[in-house]
Formats: C-alpha cells, sequence, structure tokens
C-alpha cells in the first residue's frame, strides 16, 4: 500500500479511519509507559476490558427502559391524553415495528461505520424519541417517539453483544457478554421502579439519560479490533486490541489468529443468499436464528403482560409493586447467569433453563386448567391462584438464568465474520417479529384460554430443550476464531 502527504500532513491512510476514533489516550500509554503510573487499572486486561462492557451496557439499559416504560405509565397516560386502550396498545406495540426496522439495518450499519458508529447512530433517535414523548399533546408526537426509541433498540439489540463478544478475551466472554441481558432487566427494573414515583412526562426525560452518558463514553474506548482487522486498518487494529489486552501483554498469538481469520473471511468478496447452502454458513445462521426465535416463542413477552392479572387472581392487592418485584428477581437471577455461563458453559445452562421453564409453564397451565372446573369462592381456587404466581416467578427465574443472555452470546459468537451483518440483521429481525407476534397475540389467546395458551408456550419450551441439547456446539473457553474454524 502506498501513502501520500496530505497538505496538512497526514498520510492518505489517515484518513481512512472508523465513525469514531479509537482515542489517543492509549496509543500514548503505549509509547510513553513511564506517563501512565498513575493509571495502573488501565494495564489490567479485565478491568479495561470491563470499563468498556459496562460503557456500551448502557445501550441495553435504554433497551429494557423501553420496554418497562408503558407497564406504569398506562393509566395516567389514557387520562391525560384521552386514549382509548387500544390506541394505548398500538403505542406499546410500536416500539418492536421500529425494532424490526432497526434490526434490518443493523448489521449493515454496524459493517460500515463499525460498532462505535452504530451505537452513536442508535443513541440519536432513542433521545429525540423520548423527548417527543415527554412533550406530547397527542397521538403523532407519542407514536413517532415510540417508533424512534424502537429503531434505535433494534440496532442497541444487534450491536451491542457483537461488540461485548469481538473485545472480550475467551474466558470471560460469557459472562461479560451476559452483561448485556443484565443490562435489559436492569433497564426494565428501574423503569418500574422510577414510575411508581414520577409522572410519565419525567420518566420519558429520564429515559434520555443511558444515552446521553453512552455518546461520550463511545469516545473514550476502543473499535472492535476485529472490525478494524476486517475493514484493514491494521495499525489501529493492533492499538486497540493491545489497550484491551493491556500494554504489556503479548498479543502475538491472538493478532495473527485475527489475521488468519480475516484472510480467509477475504472481506471484499460479497456474500450472495445463494453462499448460505454451505454449512460454514447455513448451520451457525440456523443456530443464531433457531435460539433468538425459541426465546420469544416461549412465551416470556405474553408470561410478563399477564403477570399483574396472576398476582391479582393469587390475592395480591399491589400488582405495581409485584410487578417490580418480579422485575427484581430478573435482574438477580441475570446476574447469578452472568457468574455460571463461563463456569458451566453454554449449552448446559440453555437446557436447565428451558427444561426449567417448561415445568414451570406445567404448573401455570395445570392450575390454570383447574381453576376452570371449581367454585370462584372455593379454596383450591385460591390454591391454584398462588400455584400460578410460583409457575410465574418460577418461569421467570428459569428464563433469566439461560434463555435470556445466551441466544445473544451464542448469536455474537458463532456468526462467520464474512457474513456477521447480513446474518446478524436476520437473526435480530426474527427475534423482534416474533416478540412483536406474541405481544400482539398473547391477549387473544389468553381470552380464549389461559390453560390452552400456556400449554403452547411449555411446548415450545420442550421444544428448545431438544434443540439445544442436540444442535447448539459448546463454545466456551474458545477464541472467535476457533469457534468458527469447527463449523466448518
Amino acid at each position: 500500500m502506498s501513502f501520500h502527504e496530505t497538505e496538512d500532513g497526514r498520510t492518505s491512510s489517515d484518513l481512512r479511519k472508523p465513525f469514531l476514533h479509537t482515542g489517543s489516550w492509549y496509543r500514548m500509554g503505549s509509547r510513553q509507559s513511564s506517563m501512565m503510573t498513575s493509571s495502573q487499572m488501565i494495564r489490567d486486561r479485565s478491568v479495561s476490558v470491563l470499563a468498556c462492557v459496562l460503557i456500551v451496557a448502557l445501550g441495553p439499559i435504554q433497551f429494557g427502559f423501553t420496554g418497562g416504560y408503558s407497564s406504569p405509565t398506562q393509566a395516567a397516560i389514557i387520562r391525560d391524553l384521552n386514549l382509548t386502550v387500544p390506541e394505548f396498545s398500538l403505542f406499546g406495540s410500536l416500539s418492536n415495528v421500529g425494532a424490526m426496522v432497526g434490526a434490518i439495518a443493523s448489521g449493515q450499519i454496524a459493517e460500515y461505520i463499525g460498532r462505535k458508529g452504530s451505537l452513536m447512530i442508535a443513541a440519536i433517535p432513542n433521545i429525540i424519541g423520548w423527548l417527543c414523548i415527554s412533550f406530547a399533546q397527542d397521538t403523532s408526537f407519542l407514536y413517532m417517539g415510540r417508533l424512534l426509541e424502537g429503531f434505535g433498540v433494534g440496532i442497541i439489540s444487534y450491536t451491542v453483544p457483537v461488540y461485548i463478544a469481538e473485545i472480550a478475551p475467551q474466558n470471560m466472554r460469557g459472562g461479560l457478554g451476559s452483561v448485556n441481558q443484565l443490562s435489559v432487566t436492569i433497564g426494565i427494573m428501574l423503569a418500574y421502579l422510577l414510575g411508581l414515583f414520577v409522572n410519565w412526562r419525567i420518566l420519558a426525560i429520564l429515559g434520555t439519560l443511558p444515552c446521553l452518558i453512552l455518546i461520550p463514553g463511545l469516545f473514550f474506548i476502543p473499535e472492535s479490533p476485529r472490525w478494524l482487522a476486517k475493514m484493514g486498518m491494521t495499525d489501529d487494529f493492533e492499538s486497540s486490541l493491545q489497550v484491551l489486552r493491556g500494554f504489556e501483554s503479548d498479543i502475538t498469538i491472538e493478532v495473527n489468529e485475527i489475521k488468519r481469520s480475516v484472510a480467509s473471511g477475504n472481506r471484499r468478496t460479497a456474500i450472495r443468499f445463494s453462499d448460505l447452502k454451505h454449512r460454514r454458513y447455513w448451520f451457525p445462521l440456523m443456530i443464531g436464528i433457531g435460539l433468538l426465535v425459541l426465546q420469544q416463542l416461549s412465551g416470556i413477552n405474553g408470561v410478563l403482560f399477564y403477570a399483574s392479572n396472576i398476582f391479582q387472581s393469587a390475592g395480591i392487592s399491589s400488582s405495581d409493586a409485584a410487578t417490580l418485584g418480579l422485575g427484581a428477581i430478573q435482574v438477580v437471577a441475570t446476574a447469578v447467569s452472568t457468574w455460571l455461563v463461563d463456569k458451566t458453559g453454554r449449552r448446559i445452562l440453555l437446557t436447565i433453563s428451558s427444561a426449567g421453564m417448561t415445568l414451570s409453564l406445567v404448573v401455570v397451565a395445570a392450575s390454570f386448567f383447574i381453576k376452570g372446573y371449581v367454585e370462584d369462592t372455593s379454596s383450591l381456587y385460591a390454591a391454584m391462584g398462588i400455584l400460578s404466581v410460583v409457575g410465574v416467578v418460577g418461569m421467570v427465574i428459569a428464563f433469566s438464568l439461560g434463555m435470556g443472555p445466551i441466544p445473544w452470546i451464542i448469536m455474537s459468537e458463532i456468526l462467520p465474520v464474512n457474513i456477521k451483518g447480513l446474518a446478524g440483521s436476520i437473526a435480530t429481525l426474527a427475534n423482534w417479529f416474533i416478540a412483536w407476534l406474541i405481544t400482539m397475540t398473547a391477549p387473544l389467546l389468553l381470552a380464549w384460554s389461559s390453560g390452552g395458551t400456556f400449554t403452547f408456550y411449555l411446548f415450545m419450551c420442550a421444544a428448545t430443550v431438544v434443540f439445544a441439547t442436540v444442535l447448539v456446539p459448546e463454545t466456551k473457553g474458545k477464541t472467535l476464531e476457533e469457534i468458527q474454524f469447527s463449523l466448518r
């Protein structure tokens, strides 16, 4: 490659940079290590990677806050804007519609302008969307704001797990990847909690905070080294990897592995849909799409939608407090998964999680079927109400232990680098479409037959047990390059 100097003294190669440059603070550290004595923590690879993960985790917190916003605000928004229940239901579902559009664009955006650049693009419509909702006087601004939020969330849902997988060391990738789902649950719980104390307009203003903090934070973390390598930015790639592993770490082996992987992928070769017939492409795509679709077909959104009714039928007077408690349980269970995933492995957690969800849904479905045959005033009816609560809590715990975080981790790990943009978009779109479908059909199905609805969900969870046990490869302890080589 030839280098030509421009009038201001920069070479032409300097002009070929990511949308957000990786920054100069760590370059100075690599050249003048004596100046870094006051920042010894940056030399520790786990602290450096953890700092990056905590910054991008603001995106999934925004994701969760968007999902949790409609629950505590429904009555107030309907009253203040004089909406009908169908109009508010449309408001709630528009985030899924926007997310599907964002999912379609997410892979290509992340490929062309980088992981950090795509998060910047996702943050801006989220902020604008929350402001539209906060100042809405009618449905037009309300709906526009929800669509913009959904678009940003659709990009975030793909980009964050991919970025984390690409920067994390192999022995920490599962735990750090689980931070994505942990942050989503924290965002949901924050929306529930803050919704108890502030009105819906103030809550929407608070919804801008994660992205307002994320935008400046992106300037202080390195771009994904694997994306930089794919784009041919060798110097930036090695500098980014060095800061992630520590300035005193030897990154030679990892650099060579990434270079070999990128060379074999041949980034200049256009991937066509006809290429997906090769096992190295269709198998990981099937696993990625399969897990993300089964995650939603488990009915978790339907169960959470109906949770407040289940709590009320069990005699719990404050359904808002109970919903907040369920959100807290999700956070704790997902935190446990974050600790377990690099110790036990992905596949065994998926199997245990889906089996636990199946058993929990058996309890919920049976309790509803029995309630249909006994008197409302009987003690058995009350007992079945309590049993259904136990089943719902058990399902949420089981989901959070595996089926919540791990499908996103595996999707980000197994997709080959040269189809990651296309395949990731397809998998993310499939997840959001099924999520929208479950959310829209849950009220109709539950009105038809609560027991029948939960029976359908439990069969989907049972199918997930088989899928995870038979088809899903174990990725614990392997580099991304080793994973992709094993799937050829």
